[in-house]
């Protein structure tokens, strides 16, 4: 899947200029981040790392990821409305994970004292690598589906147009052309204001639960300026904030600093490492309330690696959507090779196939946010040592997905400037809100390209391995 800017990469002096152009319009652009050394301030900020260069993409397998958006959109709202299903499959899970049985009992808690809660807002992001076959013909894998604080929908609005710059720099004004515009910060924006919209109260606010250390604040601020452009107000809070002065009237409606919240949208809660038990009262509070969570626990457990494999077993997507054919296959042709480690003799199985040929899967824990899969010789030692104890069920086992890699430039402040063997991974933004049954909007919000060098197995622009990137199709 080459680009055609081969030539360019071979030419020293042009990508030196390029490089030149490249950061001095992404900082104009305002494709930021906060520093490491300051990562509660912005009076010293840098630019987010993002490729040189746009990376190829096959445009069939592109418009494939986007055509599955939706029913992937409506797969996790059906998954959070299936107590029965959450409850069998997280079964063996919730008794080894902690995090997830502490979400889990959230959530049984919240179901006995009957939902507050009758406006529902997702936003997900379904990401995809490209699997070269055998035969050398890529195709569409699904890695996973992230149901909650999905990142860098507002600085991959922005990376496109730095993309652009630069190919006309390089005389290819052409190709400039044919980069696709991009705004996925304006359609999250838009699920939010529907939410916020049905929720029917004009004086109430949005709130963004962020995180302790907002270095990645700037892609935050981009979907918060969409809603203060259509006079929506926002406030932005921490765990400890809620704990502190969240309250909550009879009605169970939400207060903030004596403010009626209306939505409440995660950027924080998705690790352990995120909550003290503080947190954990205050999101309690948080799920108590009449307020649209995004996303309310049930859809945060949705998106649980083992929901992920579950899914993947003959005749699981047909009970969860029944009626909807077509939809199944489409999703269904995403799909990876997913294991079960339950105890048992097919767990004991599968444990077995991976000890012996680590190379051929990923062990995946049940956690967001980059930099939790193990690999290779990592991977076999963690089974040896778990392989006979329950504490295996707390993984799920994939098949690796090996994309062909391309050269390109990576641009982080402070590094060099070298050329790299390059992989990327496609993410696409889903939006959807349902009022009680009715599902009011369907949407796939835009998309989000990484790039990392070969050398790292696993992780994210968060992490500090990817970098943000904008597909050129071809």
């Amino acid at each position: 899947m080459a680009a055609p800017w081969e030539d360019v990469l071979r030419n020293k002096a042009a990508v030196e200029e390029a490089a030149r152009v490249a950061v001095d319009a992404a900082l104009l652009q305002g494709v930021l981040m906060r520093t490491e050394g300051e990562p509660n301030a912005s009076d010293v900020v840098n630019y987010a790392p993002f490729t040189l260069l746009p990376s190829a993409v096959p445009s069939a397998l592109f418009q494939q990821a986007y055509a599955v958006q939706q029913d992937f959109n409506l797969l996790v709202d059906a998954i959070s409305q299936n107590k029965e299903f959450l409850e069998r499959t997280l079964a063996s899970t919730i008794k080894v994970d902690d995090f997830t049985a502490r979400l889990f009992r959230i959530y049984m808690q919240v179901l006995e004292e009957g939902l507050a809660q009758s406006v529902f807002l997702g936003i997900n992001r379904s990401d995809y690598m490209f699997d070269c076959g055998v035969d050398g013909t890529p195709s569409l894998k699904q890695i996973e589906i992230n149901t909650i604080a999905a990142s860098f929908g507002g600085l991959t609005s922005r990376t496109a147009a730095v993309h652009g710059q630069v190919l006309k720099v390089l005389g290819r004004s052409e190709e400039a052309s044919r980069l696709l515009p991009n705004n996925p910060s304006k359609g999250l924006a838009l699920g939010i204001a529907k939410a916020w919209e049905l929720y029917g109260s004009r004086s109430a606010v949005v709130m963004f639960l962020v995180e302790e250390v907002q270095r990645n604040i700037f892609d935050q601020r981009c979907v918060e300026n969409e809603l203060w452009n259509r006079n929506i107000r926002v406030m932005r809070k921490r765990f400890r904030d809620v704990f502190e002065k969240g309250s909550l009237d009879d009605a169970k409606r939400l207060y903030m600093d004596g403010q009626e919240v209306a939505v409440v949208y995660y950027r924080e809660g998705y690790v352990p490492k995120n909550y003290d038990q503080q947190n954990w009262e205050a999101r309690l509070l948080l799920e108590r309330s009449r307020a649209v969570k995004c996303p309310d626990i049930a859809t945060q457990l949705a998106g649980t690696k083992k929901v992920q494999q579950e899914l993947s077993q003959p005749g699981t997507l047909e009970r969860l959507l029944p009626g909807r054919t077509e939809a199944v296959a489409r999703m269904r042709a995403t799909f990876a090779g997913l294991y079960s480690l339950d105890v048992g003799e097919e767990g004991d199985k599968i444990a077995a196939m991976a000890i012996a040929d680590p190379d051929r899967f990923v062990l995946k824990p049940q956690r967001e946010g980059g930099g939790n899969n193990l690999y290779d010789e990592e991977l076999r030692q963690v089974l040896e040592k778990i392989k006979d104890s329950p504490e295996r069920t707390s993984y799920i086992l994939m098949d690796k997905i090996k994309p062909q890699p391309a050269m390109n430039y990576l641009l982080r402040a402070h590094s060099p400037l070298q050329v790299s063997e390059c992989i990327s991974e496609l993410g696409i933004f889903g939006v959807y809100v349902r009022q009680g049954k009715e599902m009011v909007m369907n949407e796939a919000a835009g998309h989000l390209l990484r790039t990392k060098a070969i050398e790292h197995a696993d992780g994210g622009v968060a992490a500090g391995v990817a970098v943000l990137d904008t597909p050129y199709l071809v």
